[in-house]
């Protein structure tokens, strides 16, 4: 290999010293020219065991992590029963009226022959998932990295934990035929807003919502109705994606009802 024509090696081959390097590389389907062609092939880089690691924090890298998260979720949740969403608060104190009322919704949905999905965490969300452990539902968790998460409850029979927050999304409303919202933070309202947009534009049908407290989320209707839809930034009938409720029974029937149980 001693001209510059020969050191063009497909594939991007590292050119021995005393050669030209190449002006033209293919990297797989990766096209790079001039200054842009980068030493050594794919393999070599793959098979080294030299060098810096900074390539596991690269996009490239990232996109595989997503992908398997993709994949573990989707192989886990793949044979549920019919299952509903219960979201609501962390921070809901063990053996409030909030809670309780979780841990009657959950054993109320196990009853009616669903699975219970819920973040996994504490609070709303174990009480939901304690209500379908005690009801011998099937009781589902699907938690998120945080810093200052403690992990799944106990009462979580399949749990799924999750680096972002967008795949764990997916997977709440690929496996749910309805969410359940209890009293929460930001965390719930955006889980709730999630729904409602998917709904309203029409990426998922037949998919109930059932908002559970009256006092606590009444501020909220009535700023959609008041401002949203009074200021012509949602329709009127985006005002019926929703129930609220502060039944359990009522809460379940609705759900049951709208995905023709």
């Amino acid at each position: 290999m001693g001209n510059a024509e020969d050191a063009r090696i497909p594939g991007g081959a590292e050119v021995p010293e005393g050669a030209v390097a190449p002006e033209e590389q293919w990297l797989g389907p990766v096209l790079r020219r001039r200054e842009q062609v980068q030493p050594g092939t794919t393999d070599q880089r793959l098979l080294d065991s030299e060098g810096d690691s900074e390539w596991v924090h690269t996009d490239p890298w990232r996109v595989m992590r997503i992908q398997s998260e993709f994949v573990e979720g989707f192989g886990a949740l793949a044979e549920l029963p019919s299952a509903i969403s219960v979201f609501g608060s962390a921070r809901t104190p063990v053996g409030s009226a909030e809670y309780e009322a979780g841990v009657a919704i959950g054993k109320a949905l196990v009853d009616a022959g669903f699975a219970v999905i819920t973040g996994g965490g504490p609070g709303a969300m174990e009480a939901a998932n304690k209500g379908a452990r005690e009801a011998k539902g099937v009781s589902v968790g699907l938690g998120i990295e945080l810093p200052f998460e403690s992990g799944l409850n106990p009462h979580v029979d399949i749990g799924v934990n999750f680096r972002y927050f967008f795949v764990r999304k997916t997977m709440f409303v690929k496996y749910a035929q309805g969410f359940v919202v209890l009293p929460g933070g930001l965390g719930t309202l955006d889980e709730l807003f999630e729904a409602l947009t998917l709904v309203q534009t029409g990426k998922v049908t037949r998919f109930p919502i059932v908002l559970f407290g009256a006092a606590y989320w009444g501020g909220l209707v009535d700023w959609l109705r008041d401002t949203v839809v009074a200021g012509g930034k949602a329709s009127e009938k985006d005002l019926l994606l929703f129930h609220v409720t502060d039944d359990v029974d009522e809460a379940v029937a609705l759900v049951t009802k709208e995905v023709g149980r």
